[in-house]
């Protein structure tokens, strides 16, 4: 399997554990990630602190040259789906048929996005009226796989969110 490139999407309020792991797990299966935030190389502070610096501009990431988004959570989404660039990256990777993960809170942005009616999705269970209301069936499960859409619910569920992610990798063609 030729590695691929995963973006991580990043602004201040992460929850660390749904960023790090993620980066961690990616480059353990022989995985680029890539951390794109509102701006190229400004530190973001996570929940608890925990400082990430953003490689790139969410707005000068190439869709063509990615895999696949990750959305982590934490109040992060909320930050980042006030930014046209990050609903555009979100539905122009869906639109693709790339892979698109979010977790906990990070649901928020697909329902920005517009790409969750009619689809199967799971999240921290205190965006459930959001998700739903974006026109989304809203499941209380460890992980959700509907089509190129991966959710799950918060950091305990990170090992199957990233299996289910890193199962789509390999069989990813594009």
């Amino acid at each position: 399997m030729s590695p691929k490139k995963v973006v991580i999407l990043v602004a201040d309020l992460y929850q660390d554990l749904e960023v790090w792991y993620p980066c961690l797990r990616l480059k353990e299966a022989g995985h680029e990630s890539l951390i794109a935030g509102p701006e190229a190389e400004v530190v973001y502070k996570s929940k608890h602190g925990y400082p990430i610096k953003s490689e790139i501009a969410i707005k000068e990431v190439n869709v063509d040259r990615i895999d696949g988004v990750i959305i982590p959570g934490g109040y992060a989404p909320d930050i980042l789906r006030r930014y046209p660039e990050s609903i555009k990256l979100v539905k122009d990777v869906y639109e693709k048929g790339k892979i698109i993960a979010a977790i906990c809170h990070g649901g928020w942005l697909l329902a920005s996005a517009r790409i969750i009616a009619g689809r199967t999705v799971t999240s921290f269970f205190a965006i459930k009226d959001d998700l739903e209301n974006a026109g989304a069936n809203y499941v209380d499960s460890e992980v959700v796989v509907d089509g190129n859409i991966i959710t799950s619910r918060m950091p305990e569920d990170l090992p199957l969110f990233m299996t289910e992610i890193l199962r789509a990798l390999q069989e990813y063609k594009g």
